[in-house]
């Protein structure tokens, strides 16, 4: 079970204090909130594919692979 505690109240009052500032309903803070969310997922996935694909290309398959490849360099 978990037993964090969301700070509800100022989570709250930050949504108040952005919204005045920009203008917007927090409908609006939160469409711009989860649109901006998911760019950045899709950012972090496409260069974790691009990653992956260079690491394929130049033979690392294993963590094993990644660790010969640093210890060949530091010499």
């Amino acid at each position: 079970e978990n037993h964090d505690h969301f700070p509800a109240p100022q989570v709250f009052r930050a949504v108040v204090r952005l919204t005045k500032a920009n203008g917007m309903t927090t409908s609006e803070l939160f469409r711009e909130a989860f649109r901006r969310y998911q760019r950045e997922e899709r950012v972090w996935e496409d260069l974790l594919a691009y990653g992956q694909h260079k690491a394929r290309a130049a033979g690392i398959r294993r963590e094993a692979d990644v660790e010969r490849l640093i210890d060949a360099a530091r010499r």
